[in-house]
């Protein structure tokens, strides 16, 4: 049998789901052993990935639940019914009986009062690993902060990994401290690289667990601030290097032979702002710590806005509350996003080999597999290998960039005072509900069928459609009539149909094999994004007027709160850009393969499937407006679109029921993913102007010049 730990824990939770139909507790004991423990009906169907409200059902015995959550719910309540029994009134911590026997880690120890701000905790020399270590982990001595900054609401803790007791991350201080999540401080002696890299393996006890039963434990990422890595024997910038525009080390720099020394690797990217260092597992234990180097730029400014000139303890708190809602950060946050599909729809899974009855790593249905696998030639960028010689056209799924002909502005809109600006909250995030995609490569197909459940890039005539040409097309990003046959993705297709067009593809490639492989990528942002606003102030029981006055304050609340919705926003944008990431450097040719291509995540086809979604939703809506008020957009950019409004809100113009509800299929404000927030308001003449000099006003409603592009 193979020592695999991952392999080992499936083969167990196969057991317990055979075993998973025996009685469940009665409904109010499984309510009082879950109040017992301190723990709320949110953190019990996160834990299960299933809905809060399912929970409350199984609780009040309006309906059980089903395999595999079932062997999943029993085994927790047998472990709290362990740790509460019912004639024990007094509650003690739970630590989750499904996870592995915590590694050794020291004992944090009390510091002087005075050496810092937050809780601190001193960490002797690791125990030799052949010594376990017994005793339960006290949490960290705490004391009351010293610091000026006004007291944070603290985010909500996931359930304690013995093993991982300080989380996720650490931001590293030139003092030697390292300030954790939860306000502890860890005392770390590391003056080199390779020192650091073992004391966060064996000593810090930061780190995280799997987000899926499948997958990996997220490597403990530690951040270093300017004094940190001069400590470090880093530069405190790239400068002077001649490898600064791929910024990273040179391979002669004392700190990489360093680590070369001390037998340890750096990943093909080299010593840059996110370096990865590792050893090849052993006996299935991975070793591998993520560094982000502060001074070097590793936290955009457009994604982390002002995280960098954050105190060290108050960017442990920000990035500690992205780790805990949506991943470790391990790079950028488009690298973030793709890497949040993989780690919650792993690509393997324990299965039994039949022949030798042994555990053996065998495909995850509904992931993407581990081989990559190349796109049609219409769906590729022109430069990959498949496309050179393809005369045939290419896939155009693009967000919006339109403006409407000024001389079809009425002058009744002319003389309108504003101009409203509304964006779609995460439109991205949203066009990924519920979408199903392909997940393995595309059948070439002649003459086909329009099946709008088939995922793959149609060849069809669209022009013959007509459409008021105060609305874009939905079929082109430019929001221009199409001029002739073009390859587009099923989403579009289908809305061709649903305007009333027939349509005769001419030929497609299509994916039989197919799944909703974004649905927990959506799930897991969506609550992220929902819970980062409630944070803000802005939450989902406000009436329209509290929530148009809340959105205009929210960033004010919490600079920290404000910085991870800026960063889970580009996420969702980023993740899927980097599904179609282009070949970069200046020595590139056409027609070779870049490293990019060897992922399976490269899915240039899932990508036009999410845009194209979010624009036929766009179109939708628009419609709909038109329809209801006879009110047509001035201008729309990606999931941004301009109204001329008799008053500067939006209530002003949005079209409502009889009973003064929003109109169903039209927008609707609110803090959800694909509701709508206010983008900027201006004047009207303003707007014309713009148009006028072929500028689109939807690029500059907000008042400045910079939009964040689509994760290119």
């Amino acid at each position: 049998m193979p020592n695999d730990e991952d392999a080992l824990f499936t083969a167990v939770d196969a057991l317990l789901e055979q075993v998973a139909q025996d009685p469940l507790p009665p409904p109010a004991e499984r309510k009082r052993l879950r109040e017992a423990a301190g723990l709320s009906q949110d953190q019990i169907a996160k834990a299960l990935q299933t809905r809060r409200e399912s929970v409350g059902n199984w609780e009040s015995g309006r309906s059980e639940p089903r395999p595999p959550k079932r062997a999943a719910y029993a085994r927790l309540l047998e472990g709290l019914a362990d740790r509460f029994p019912a004639n024990d009134p007094t509650p003690a911590p739970v630590t989750p009986p499904e996870l592995a026997t915590p590694s050794p880690v020291p004992q944090p120890l009390a510091r002087p009062a005075a050496a810092t701000e937050a809780t601190v905790a001193s960490i002797p020399a690791a125990a030799p690993a052949s010594v376990p270590v017994a005793a339960p982990q006290p949490e960290p001595v705490t004391r009351q902060s010293s610091s000026r900054h006004p007291a944070h609401k603290a985010a909500a803790k996931p359930a304690l990994d013995p093993r991982f007791p300080h989380g996720p991350l650490a931001v590293l201080d030139g003092d030697g401290s390292a300030y954790g999540v939860g306000g502890i401080v860890l005392e770390c002696p590391a003056t080199t690289i390779p020192q650091l890299v073992d004391w966060t393996l064996r000593e810090s006890g930061i780190g995280a667990s799997r987000l899926h039963r499948n997958g990996k434990d997220s490597d403990p990422l530690i951040v270093l601030t300017a004094s940190a890595a001069v400590r470090l024997g880093l530069p405190e910038r790239l400068e002077g290097f001649e490898a600064r525009r791929s910024l990273r080390l040179p391979e002669d720099h004392p700190v990489v032979k360093q680590i070369t020394k001390a037998k340890w690797k750096l990943t093909q990217r080299g010593f840059g702002p996110w370096a990865r260092i590792y050893r090849p597992a052993k006996a299935g234990q991975r070793q591998c710590v993520q560094l982000a180097i502060l001074p070097w730029d590793a936290l955009d400014e457009r994604a982390w806005p002002g995280a960098d000139q954050l105190p060290s303890a108050e960017l442990a708190r920000v990035l500690g509350v992205y780790a805990t809602r949506v991943i470790t950060p391990r790079g950028s946050t488009a690298v973030n996003g793709l890497e949040l599909m993989t780690a919650l729809r792993p690509p393997t899974r324990a299965v039994k080999d039949e022949a030798t009855g042994a555990w053996v790593q065998g495909h995850n249905p509904g992931s993407l597999g581990t081989h990559p696998v190349d796109p049609a030639p219409p769906e590729a960028p022109a430069e990959h290998p498949v496309a050179q010689g393809w005369k045939g056209g290419f896939l155009d799924e693009e967000a919006y960039q339109w403006v409407r002909d000024v001389e079809l502005l009425s002058d009744e809109e002319c003389l309108l005072p504003y101009a409203v600006g509304l964006d779609i909250n995460t439109a991205f995030l949203a066009a990924a509900a519920r979408l199903v995609v392909g997940l393995r490569g595309p059948e070439y197909v002649q003459h086909p069928v329009f099946d709008k459940k088939i995922p793959g890039s149609w060849l069809v005539d669209l022009s013959h459609i007509e459409l008021d040409a105060r609305l874009p097309s939905p079929f082109t990003p430019s929001g221009q009539r199409p001029e002739g046959p073009a390859w587009y993705q099923t989403h579009t297709v289908a809305y061709a149909v649903e305007l009333g067009a027939e349509v005769q593809p001419i030929e497609a490639y299509l994916r039989r094999e197919s799944g909703a492989f974004l649905d927990p990528w959506h799930d897991r942002l969506k609550d992220a994004y929902v819970e980062t606003m409630s944070d803000l102030g802005v939450t989902k029981d406000l009436t329209e007027t509290e929530f148009l006055a809340a959105m205009e304050q929210h960033k004010n609340i919490d600079p920290g709160m404000a910085a991870v919705l800026a960063a889970i926003k580009s996420t969702v944008k980023g993740g899927v850009g980097k599904l179609r990431e282009r070949p970069q450097g200046r020595h590139y040719t056409d027609g070779e393969r870049w490293s990019a291509l060897e992922r399976p995540t490269w899915r240039p086809d899932i990508r036009a499937a999410v845009i194209s979604k979010a624009r036929v939703n766009m179109h939708r809506k628009m419609a709909n407006v038109a329809k209801a008020t006879g009110q047509y957009p001035l201008a729309v950019l990606s999931d941004c679109v301009v109204y001329a409004s008799a008053g500067p809100s939006p209530l002003d113009f949005l079209p409502r029921t009889e009973d003064g509800k929003p109109l169903p299929g039209s927008f609707r404000l609110g803090p959800t993913p694909g509701l709508a927030k206010v983008e900027g308001v201006q004047e009207m003449a303003w707007a014309v102007d713009l148009m006028e000099k072929d500028m689109n006003p939807a690029r500059h409603i907000k008042g400045g010049d910079a939009v964040l592009d689509e994760g290119e």
